[in-house]
């Protein structure tokens, strides 16, 4: 029975190039657990800021200087895929922003909201906007420490792997 050609096939198949996974970092390096909605909570309590006492002193004596460093780390984190090789520029126009809206008016928090926002979006982590709020107003110091603390363990995961 004849399909239509008759040849034999003269050459092998072409050989496949493998794919390429780009690098990632965990971003739940402690392992904490996922809930029905696919959300954890965050991997350090907002009152366990002294466990990284440098960064929790420089929260609450400079926090527009911290809140630069954090969003510098995650905005590095989320474009090129790696943790920023300076450890976040922390004179931006975020870090000046904050500053002037502490000094002037008290409400560096407001910037900081957002940023905490997009923190537990990427590490999945539990919570909305009111808890933020509160967190970032109440104990800024301890809620900028906290978001270090979240964007350091994935980091941290890089130079493991590698």
């Amino acid at each position: 029975m004849s399909y239509g050609r008759s040849d034999p096939v003269q050459a092998q198949p072409m050989g496949m190039q493998q794919m390429q996974v780009p690098p990632q970092g965990d971003r739940n390096p402690n392992n904490m657990p996922f809930d029905g909605n696919g959300e954890r909570a965050w991997s350090n309590g907002l009152c366990s800021c002294f466990g990284s006492c440098g960064t929790c002193l420089e929260a609450a004596f400079c926090p527009c200087i911290t809140y630069g460093r954090n969003k510098a780390r995650l905005d590095y984190l989320r474009a090129q895929g790696k943790p920023d090789p300076s450890g976040g520029e922390c004179c931006t126009g975020d870090c000046m922003l904050h500053c002037v809206l502490t000094v002037f008016l008290g409400l560096g928090c407001l910037v900081q909201i957002g940023n905490r926002g997009r923190t537990r979006e990427r590490y999945r982590i539990r919570g909305g906007c009111c808890g933020d709020c509160m967190a970032s107003w109440c104990c800024q110091a301890c809620a900028l420490t906290q978001e270090s603390r979240e964007i350091e363990g994935e980091e941290d995961s890089y130079s493991r792997r590698y």
